[in-house]
């Protein structure tokens, strides 16, 4: 009964990746009293989005380690090599102000240009449908994220295998914030860090079995934390590699791969294949067919070889999506059983 369910969000279109950031960064929340952190300007030769740039980085609307504030801000917390960190970003009048605390600051202020697309590429993109034309000309602050940190975005990608939205995001908030570090500096309230690899593998089977999370992805993250280093080393490989390496423990495969460098290496070629809505999505705006498999996909993305990621975000950000005709997937609790 095709048109009976109305469209829903999904992992799919929330990929598209954009966060309401309000644009004025003069008002809002009075700023915590605290001691100063450091601080980095930098003024992109390009208009900067932050809720579109960054949006693919958020799990969910309570992902303790994102947040977009009212004073036009987007704060970030992460795990660098040096330590834990958080990150206050700002753009106004074309200029970017990144502020850091914690002992990951200077890390993380280092890797803010990239973070914001400074290693992207768009230029090399050329729009082959009119759909992906006008996504294109609608979303010029779109640039592709490269964090530098393969386990911040691998972990909640394996947590996304195979269950709805909603668990894969509460699983993610339940972790982090139970067995994470409180974010340094004046960070919005109940922001964390995602736990270090030992602490990934020091939590217990029940904590696990709470967070709604099977026994199949917490083995793969158990296993992913064990060599964190060498898949850490990933991040200066290319994508491709870095994807091959990532799918030598058992349980990670060519999606959460994908999902992985995406974030992490900003690859602009890396889509997405073995998701459930993706090739639907791509078939149904570029030829009307909402039946279409990886395959077809693949085929329709060919003409944008190098740049399939960047071709499926702007259709995703199009909008144009095949309405529901069957009820969304069931969520399930194993924390209640």
């Amino acid at each position: 009964m095709a048109g009976r369910f109305a469209p829903r969000p999904t992992r799919t279109t929330v990929r598209g990746g954009h966060v309401a950031v309000p644009a004025d960064a003069s008002g809002g929340v009075p700023r915590q009293a605290v001691a100063p952190g450091r601080t980095r300007t930098w003024t992109p030769p390009w208009p900067v989005d932050l809720g579109l740039v960054l949006g693919p980085l958020r799990r969910g609307p309570g992902d303790p380690t994102f947040r977009a504030t009212p004073d036009g801000a987007v704060w970030r917390t992460s795990r660098t090599p040096a330590g834990a960190g958080t990150l206050r970003v700002s753009a106004r009048g074309g200029v970017v102000r990144g502020e850091a605390w914690g002992p990951g600051s200077e890390w993380l202020l280092e890797q803010l240009p990239e973070m914001l697309g400074a290693a992207d590429d768009p230029d090399a993109f050329e729009p082959r449908h009119r759909l992906v034309a006008v996504a294109r000309h609608r979303r010029p602050g779109l640039r592709l994220t490269r964090t530098g940190l393969v386990l911040e975005s691998l972990i909640p990608s394996v947590l996304e295998q195979k269950v709805t939205t909603d668990e894969a995001y509460r699983a993610w908030r339940l972790l982090v914030r139970k067995f994470g570090e409180p974010a340094p500096g004046p960070a919005p309230e109940r922001m964390s860090v995602m736990p270090e690899p030992r602490t990934w593998a020091l939590i217990p089977s029940w904590e696990w079995h709470r967070a709604g999370v099977d026994n199949k992805r917490a083995s793969t993250i158990l296993r992913a934390v064990r060599v964190a280093g060498r898949l850490e080393e990933a991040v200066g490989m290319e994508p491709g590699a870095a994807q091959a390496r990532l799918e030598l423990v058992s349980g990670i495969g060519p999606w959460t791969s994908a999902e992985t460098v995406q974030r992490s290496h900003g690859a602009a070629d890396s889509v997405t294949v073995g998701d459930l809505h993706l090739p639907g999505i791509v078939g149904y705006a570029l030829v009307g067919d909402r039946d279409a498999d990886d395959s077809v996909m693949l085929s329709l993305l060919e003409p944008y070889a190098g740049q399939r990621h960047r071709a499926a975000r702007l259709i995703l950000l199009s909008g144009r999506a095949p309405a529901r005709r069957v009820p969304r997937m069931p969520r399930g609790d194993i924390g209640r059983l």
